[in-house]
């Protein structure tokens, strides 16, 4: 099983099998709108635009679970990504990355690529998961990892 079995929730509302991005290399982002890291946006946009040509997408996955900075509904989030940062990715509605309730792929993808110490548990906004064009995920990078800094990666995948 791949993360392409699964399926997640656009912020409209619609069901999206992660299949639809196959063939794509993606790099999945937990995101919040009040974080210290939230500016990573306009990197995040960044690399999209640079690369989406090629086979590369971003998908953003709001996540309330790290000091309420993700408080308001999809329309107050979109609102936010279109107007303060030009955000044209695909984002998704609401989930939890840690505890019970984690979302089916972020369970996926921190067994996948544990964290330090080989943790899987997510330690905070904008931590960042590469996947190849099959799936499978390559590399997981920290919150403080700047979004231009994963060009090589990305490149090297694509």
């Amino acid at each position: 099983m791949t993360i392409l079995d699964l399926s997640a929730k656009t912020l409209e509302g619609e069901e999206r099998s992660l299949k639809d991005w196959q063939g794509k290399v993606l790099l999945i982002v937990n995101v919040a709108s009040r974080c210290g890291f939230t500016p990573q946006y306009t990197g995040l946009e960044a690399i999209y635009r640079r690369y989406r040509d090629r086979g590369f997408e971003v998908l953003g996955f709001p996540c309330d679970q790290f000091g309420h900075q993700e408080p308001g509904d999809a329309e107050e989030i979109r609102q936010f990504c279109s107007t303060q940062y030009d955000v044209s990715f695909p984002m998704f509605a609401k989930i939890e990355v840690n505890g019970d309730n984690t979302h089916p792929l972020y369970a996926q993808l921190k067994s996948a690529a544990k964290g330090l110490l080989g943790s899987e548990s997510i330690k905070w906004n904008f931590t960042k998961f590469l996947v190849d064009r099959d799936g499978r995920v390559v590399k997981r990078y920290a919150p403080q990892d700047k979004p231009e800094s994963l060009a090589a990666d990305i490149e090297a995948l694509l």
